[in-house]
């Protein structure tokens, strides 16, 4: 039962570019949506835990949530450019070494010779798997067109991931309770979502559905959090990165993303790679 629970953010954060596209709406409609249906979760998560606020795990919480809308909104426009089979496995394991990265450089999590050598090679194991998602097969038509969509979603996912490194930062330099910071975090994530939107025609049906998202990703976060004490955080973290089979391979065969055979090849062992880097970094923070 427990590792079923720890199965469940996966399973959300997985789904939820899968959901977006068949949804509809364009990135600014998709995160607003999301945001506001994140701030609705929260407010669930705090009337059932009532966690203490105050002024610190406020402004630690908006400020990790407006730089969540920044690496969310980024990660919408990224999949509109390239597709979710290409950002999502790219997004992960970019967001994998940035935050392996920070924490030994800024957190000095890496404390021996033991912690280098394991926090290399998941680094480049963590590369490797990035670099084949992205690899187009030599023999496709429309490989110049994939070639310029893939610079230009690797340079909207840079964004994506510093603002996403910026939003588990400010939460580790703050070193404030989980479950307290959820609810300043959706504030702050809805602020930043009405921000990137605002001279964006939002008011749509497709921001109203994509609320849907925001409540798949607020159900993911909370379940994230129950599954530590049950399964601790090596075996809760390493299943978070499964999730990423789901979008990946369901973008191809749900949503009809085209892919050459090789391609396909190319996308599913780097799926293998991303989730063996994160599981070996879910055990060396263990």
């Amino acid at each position: 039962m427990s590792i079923l629970i720890a199965l469940i953010p996966a399973i959300a954060w997985g789904s939820i570019g899968l959901v977006s596209g068949k949804l509809g709406g364009n990135a600014y409609q998709q995160t607003l949506g999301m945001t506001i249906g994140a701030l609705i979760f929260s407010l669930g998560a705090f009337i059932v835990y009532r966690p203490v606020l105050d002024v610190k795990v406020f402004a630690v919480g908006l400020a990790s949530g407006l730089l969540w809308s920044v690496g969310q909104g980024q990660q919408f426009q990224s999949m509109q450019v390239m597709g979710v089979s290409r950002t999502v496995p790219m997004s992960t394991g970019m967001q994998l070494v940035a935050n392996t990265l920070a924490g030994a450089l800024l957190f000095h999590e890496w404390q021996s010779g033991h912690d280098v050598a394991f926090g290399l090679v998941a680094l480049v194991i963590l590369v490797l798997g990035a670099t084949l998602t992205s690899k187009n097969d030599p023999a496709s038509k429309a490989l110049s067109t994939e070639n310029v969509e893939l610079g230009r979603g690797f340079r909207i996912l840079l964004f994506s991931t510093v603002g996403y490194l910026g939003y588990t930062i400010v939460v580790d330099w703050g070193n404030v309770n989980a479950i307290a910071v959820i609810l300043p975090q959706a504030i702050g994530m809805l602020l930043g979502g009405i921000i990137m939107s605002w001279n964006h025609d939002v008011r749509d049906k497709a921001t109203v559905k994509n609320i849907l998202t925001g409540l798949m990703w607020g159900a993911g976060n909370v379940f994230m959090f129950l599954s530590i004490p049950k399964v601790g955080l090596a075996v809760a973290y390493s299943l978070s990165q499964c999730g990423i089979i789901i979008s990946t391979l369901g973008s191809i065969f749900l949503l009809g993303e085209k892919k050459t055979k090789r391609e396909l090849v190319y996308v599913t062992l780097g799926c293998i790679f991303v989730i063996a880097g994160g599981v070996l970094l879910g055990y060396m923070k263990s």
